[in-house]
């Protein structure tokens, strides 16, 4: 159910019916008290500078806090490619693990297509703890013990997102020791849970983000998205068996319970969170049905994009047909670039708008872009039920719009559209939300 109500009020002795405004109860302070809580142990130094072919490597050692007596120690690279200067706003990658081949790839590859430094932040979380527990076996640790201890520091996804803060810190410092240049603001971006952690970084109010590109974390409205799991799968995703295995979903009937998913659900906070918003998911995750973005997409507030990734799980790599992935997933990369640089250099991003006017089974998708576009398709997928995790996405490069879409004899039918554009030379695409057809008898 939505958090608030539109209430109808009848008053008797007035000839004219008053409606209340809707009322929006303010999220727990559980997060915030958190991250602006002071804390001593936070430190940063340059450990290490290398020059490369492709530009300059910064390294960074990052203490972000201590956290129930636990150091949080962390890698922070800075990738400069050849040719570039710092800027005003800087993208910030969160992710778990050490620096490594892929993430070097990674980050040269990001800074390189977005002409300015970007920002790699590792150890998020720290782990493992608590007997070797790590990723979302950790998460649901901690959010066990806060049930036991009503303690509001313990969820994991807060020290998280302090990590994130204070490498915004360290960054702002080494600027301006290393550069003598003032860093202000950044786009902060990760996949899945550290996607998450853009999210509730944003929704702390803190004036440097001043954009987010979460990455396959499509789970907001967390209650409504435990529904949506039942309807399409017919149980709980296998993937989020941490939670169920721990009692954590279904989502406890208790007060302490609903107040734990309202500490980290990003939807209970999307009044805070206005900055604009790159979304980037996979269509063939398996961890979320496939048009769950549609249960929350109407709530966010700014501006925001969408790109789905067909033929792509949770690592967002496109699959051929016999199942092969691509070794860098370009397809998210280009767009989450396009992204970064349209913020860094202060350049709008296309603004697009589709309206699917759907009777009887029978779509009539319409897609307007403010800007050019050099290609538009539309992606479609078949299914017996509304489990599309297996589902082989094609794509008709001819459609004409507005896009007419029927759904099938039987089952299901899947589709968006996806736009393309160059940015100064880089091709990105951009999706429209999308739609399930069924025949309905």
């Amino acid at each position: 159910m939505r958090s608030f109500i539109l209430t109808l009020f009848a008053l008797v002795a007035l000839p004219t019916l008053v409606y209340s405004a809707p009322v929006v109860p303010a999220p727990p302070t559980d997060l915030v008290d958190y991250v602006t809580k002071k804390d001593d142990t936070f430190s940063w130094k340059l450990a290490d500078k290398k020059e490369t072919d492709s530009g300059t490597v910064y390294e960074i050692d990052l203490i972000s806090q201590t956290w129930h007596d636990i150091k949080w120690d962390h890698k922070l690279q800075v990738f400069v490619p050849k040719g570039t200067k710092p800027q005003a706003t800087m993208m910030l990658w969160n992710q778990g693990g050490k620096p490594g081949a892929a993430s070097g790839i990674l980050g040269l590859t990001l800074a390189d297509k977005i002409k300015a430094p970007v920002a790699f932040l590792y150890g998020v979380p720290k782990q493992p703890l608590f007997g070797g527990k790590s990723e979302d076996a950790l998460i649901a640790e901690t959010f066990v013990k806060y049930l036991d201890t009503k303690d509001g520091s313990w969820p994991l996804l807060f020290p998280m997102v302090k990590s994130v803060v204070k490498a915004m810190d360290a960054l702002q410092a080494f600027a301006k020791e290393e550069w003598k240049f003032e860093v202000k603001s950044f786009v902060i971006t990760g996949a899945s849970k550290r996607g998450w952690t853009s999210w509730l970084t944003a929704a702390t109010g803190d004036k440097r983000v001043k954009a987010i590109a979460p990455l396959v974390i499509d789970t907001l409205n967390m209650p409504i998205q435990m529904k949506n799991q039942l309807d399409a799968f017919g149980k709980p995703s296998e993937m989020i068996k941490d939670y169920t295995e721990r009692n954590l979903v279904p989502i406890p009937d208790t007060t302490d319970a609903r107040k734990l998913w309202q500490m980290i659900d990003p939807w209970v906070y999307r009044d805070k969170i206005k900055v604009p918003k790159m979304i980037i998911n996979g269509s063939n995750d398996p961890y979320w049905p496939l048009d769950a973005l549609n249960t929350y997409w109407d709530d966010l507030k700014g501006d925001k994009w969408i790109l789905y990734v067909p033929n792509a799980g949770h690592d967002l790599r496109e699959r051929d047909k016999d199942g092969k992935p691509e070794l860098i997933p370009m397809r998210a990369v280009n767009t989450l670039a396009a992204f970064g640089r349209s913020q860094v250099f202060d350049k709008p991003m296309p603004g697009m708008k589709w309206v699917c006017d759907e009777k009887a089974g029978v779509c009539r998708l319409e897609v307007t872009s403010a800007a050019k576009t050099t290609a538009m398709r539309v992606w479609t997928a078949e299914a017996n039920t509304r489990d599309f995790r297996r589902a082989r996405w094609t794509e008709d490069t001819t459609a004409k719009f507005p896009a007419t879409v029927l759904a099938p004899e039987k089952g299901f039918r899947a589709f968006y559209a996806e736009t393309e554009y160059d940015l100064d030379g880089l091709k990105f695409t951009l999706c429209t939300q999308l739609r399930i057809l069924e025949v309905k008898k």
